[in-house]
């Protein structure tokens, strides 16, 4: 989880006197400053200068020495007392860091770094007094350029560091994103690719059995066709055709042994090619009972023509029944890749979290081939406030973290549920979890799991801002071997929902 916390608790110092022991406004010597492990190597003339800018700021218990969000115009560091560090998430004030640590420092670490265009630097958290406190206050506006001139090579080393990281940060998250879409894009590709492999050999075989029919209707018109007989056929024919799509579904071994029986019937009756013939039957529901209502077009014993006649109709509705189940499955796709990528709306907006889930599980099928999918969606819940495409790629990434732990095999359940005034969202998995003293950094930006170039470390921090900082919501993570899940709750508040 990358908070922002900066090291309040850090360094080494002797033990926090009482906060009785300082004044309000109180200046400190050089000599105290230098007791100080941040200002214990200063030159007494720098040691003058921090000492002639400081001054001394009592806090009450419960006192706020600063909010998160507000200019951070101060360094702070703790003389006596306890403080604690946190940020607010969801509503709620999250606790990072408790310290009462001699020299603790905290508040505008960061101001003598180039502060945005724009803007000028904000604290990243809340500090405030979990006892009475004495805290040593500097202002950051001196503070910053003095440090940058004692500290002129040490400022640059950090500062080149910092923007570094951020610059391989957005470069790293923006590949990941592209390796994502990419891993998206193949599996896509694959899915469309079956059923319309499927359309394209059904659609070849059924202008093969259409023609075969007009041969046939030829052949037959060339014989002494018995009308009454003919008609009897043809409404048997409408009749198979139509048990095509109620036909049952068999078990491979029920499907053999009605193979077994329908071949042995035609066979009885000398038509040719039996077993060819009888797996086209099957596939309608038919029986050898309902096979025994065949008249024989030309008025003898003879039921080759009328078998022939018979397959050549249940097999046509066999395929465009197969070009129906491709072709919507490709519809189906499309669609869901349509929401999936929220192409045709932008913006923020209120969104019914099932639909983005439902689009990537089918996004997602291919990544999710021996895994068991488990919905247990709550149809009830309330739309909530939400960038729907930053939302799918949460659960993207979630949904991909968990079919890798899985490796193929395995049961993925998403639920959804209300959860006071939130909507939960909770991706689970039977993987074999996350050891305990990784939970604790699985959000942080380049931290993974996974070997050497099999992820970038940024899918859980990408979702941790998208879901923390875009959408003013929770992600966390319980895990024990066999159950780990992800949980994502969203407020269904609505929230001024930042544009950057």
């Amino acid at each position: 989880m990358n908070t922002g916390a900066t090291p309040l608790g850090s360094g080494a110092g002797p033990a926090s006197p009482e906060a009785g022991s300082y004044r309000q406004g109180q200046r400190l010597t050089p000599d105290e400053l230098r007791t100080l492990f941040l200002f214990e190597a200063l030159t007494p003339e720098q040691l003058a200068w921090v000492a002639e800018r400081s001054r001394v700021e009592l806090f009450p218990a419960g006192g706020v020495v600063y909010t998160e969000g507000d200019p951070a115009e101060c360094f702070f560091v703790l003389l006596s007392g306890t403080i604690v560090m946190s940020r607010r998430i969801s509503g709620d004030d999250i606790e990072l860091v408790r310290s009462s640590q001699r020299g603790a420092y905290s508040g505008a670490t960061q101001s003598f770094i180039q502060a945005p265009e724009g803007a000028g630097h904000r604290y990243p958290n809340s500090l405030r007094s979990a006892t009475d406190a004495a805290l040593m206050a500097l202002p950051s506006d001196e503070f910053a350029p003095e440090l940058r001139r004692w500290f002129p090579m040490a400022m640059h080393l950090i500062e080149g560091m910092l923007v570094a990281q951020r610059t391989s940060q957005v470069v790293v998250g923006q590949r990941e994103k592209l390796v994502a879409l990419g891993s998206l894009t193949a599996g896509l590709t694959h899915e469309l690719n079956n059923p319309a492999a499927a359309a394209v050999r059904a659609t070849s075989s059924l202008r093969d059995r259409v023609a075969g029919m007009r041969h046939k209707l030829a052949l037959l018109a060339k014989t002494n066709i018995d009308a009454d007989a003919l008609a009897r056929l043809v409404d048997l024919q409408e009749d198979a055709v139509k048990r095509v799509a109620d036909a049952p579904t068999l078990s491979p071994l029920e499907t053999s042994d009605r193979e077994d029986e329908v071949g042995a019937w035609l066979e009885d009756h000398d038509v040719d090619g039996a077993w060819e013939l009888a797996p086209v039957l099957v596939g309608a529901g038919l029986t050898p009972d309902w096979l025994e209502q065949l008249p024989s077009v030309t008025g003898g014993d003879d039921l080759n023509g009328s078998v022939r006649w018979l397959a050549y109709g249940v097999e046509t509705e066999l395929l465009m029944t197969e070009i129906e189940e491709a072709t919507r499955r490709i519809s189906t796709l499309v669609t869901a890749a349509k929401s999936y990528s929220h192409m045709d709306r932008s913006g923020h907006e209120w969104v019914d979290v099932h639909e983005g889930l439902k689009s990537t599980l089918v996004i997602m099928s291919h990544r999710l081939r021996g895994i068991t999918v488990v919905k247990e969606f709550d149809r009830s819940l309330p739309k909530v406030l939400a960038f729907p495409g930053e939302l799918n790629q949460v659960w993207t990434n979630l949904i991909d973290n968990a079919a890798a732990a899985m490796d193929g095999a395995g049961t993925l359940t998403v639920r959804t549920a209300l959860d006071g005034d939130s909507v939960l969202v909770e991706v689970a998995d039977t993987g074999p979890g996350v050891p305990p003293e990784l939970q604790r950094r699985i959000f942080e930006p380049f931290f993974t799991t996974k070997g050497v170039g099999e992820g970038t470390g940024l899918g859980l921090d990408i979702s941790w801002k998208v879901v923390v900082n875009r959408h003013g919501g929770d992600l966390r993570v319980i895990s024990v071997p066999g159950d780990t899940r992800f949980q994502v709750r969203l407020p269904i508040r609505d929230l001024a929902i930042p544009d950057h």
